[in-house]
């Protein structure tokens, strides 16, 4: 029998792109998609270990004031909820189980300020890469090519050649520990994604193409695993044909939808 897949949305504290979320991975093939608030799973009512996959969705967690996700990382680590496993142990306990983890936007920053991502040598919880303030100084909302690593590890971006999503973040441009880490993420294929030209369709560090200036292009980062995938992009929120900007001229492109469906896959056939 085939898994069950079982997706858990988590909000709160300015969250704002879960239900988009939940409704990509139903679309995706989920067979539950629960948006859970961060407090039901403080207080126990909700168990990660209840679920596969596991998705961190976009959105301005507590105003971003201490920097993007910042805050929201130091209560996972140290937050003791009154029934189960200390929440940093639940989220381990979720990876050694194989379960997947898609962090969007507010949420790749989350996984990074937790240390998921990049995870270098299976350091979890180790902070090797940060997300500073774009280089444009300025809040960035369009719509972005990404061509995607065929080499990458990454579950989520599997047979994918490039995707069409919208980004909308302030604070997007990735930050390696050094250049050591930096190397180790083109070396090891952890780039699943990158900021692409259009006219070359090849990663690039040129604005507006490149909204925030990551080196190399670098949108996105997977674990070694591969079960593990943040991006800054948004496939959520390319649900339907007619969300594409250009829909009314004729133009089409393969919607996000199909991140979602690759993981729902990969968990059916694990």
């Amino acid at each position: 029998m085939a898994t069950s897949v079982r997706c858990l949305v988590i909000t709160g504290y300015g969250t704002n792109c879960e239900v988009e979320c939940a409704h990509a991975a139903r679309l995706g093939g989920a067979d539950v998609a629960d948006v859970v608030h961060f407090a039901d799973i403080v207080e126990g009512r909700v168990l990660l270990g209840d679920y596969n996959f596991l998705v961190f969705p976009g959105g301005f967690l507590d105003g971003d004031d201490m920097g993007a996700a910042q805050a929201a990382a130091q209560r996972w680590k140290y937050a003791e909820p009154k029934k189960g496993k200390a929440l940093v142990e639940q989220l381990l306990d979720f990876i050694r189980q194989e379960g997947l983890i898609l962090g969007i936007c507010n949420g790749f920053q989350l996984l990074v300020k937790l240390g998921l991502l990049p995870a270098l040598d299976g350091a979890y919880l180790e902070r090797q890469v940060s997300l500073a303030h774009n280089s444009s100084a300025r809040y960035e909302d369009r719509w972005c090519l990404l061509k995607v690593n065929p080499d990458s590890p990454c579950v989520f971006t599997r047979g994918l050649k490039s995707l069409y999503i919208p980004v909308r973040h302030g604070e997007g441009k990735l930050v390696p520990a050094d250049e050591t880490v930096l190397r180790r993420l083109h070396d090891e294929q952890l780039i699943p994604v990158a900021y692409a030209h259009p006219e070359t369709e090849q990663p690039t560090e040129q604005y507006p193409y490149n909204p925030n200036g990551s080196p190399a292009g670098i949108a996105g980062l997977c674990d070694p695993s591969g079960r593990i995938f943040g991006l800054m992009p948004h496939p959520e929120a390319f649900n339907h044909p007619t969300n594409h900007p250009a829909w009314t001229r004729g133009e089409q492109a393969q919607t996000g939808i199909v991140v979602f469906a690759n993981a729902v896959r990969w968990l059916r056939e694990k």
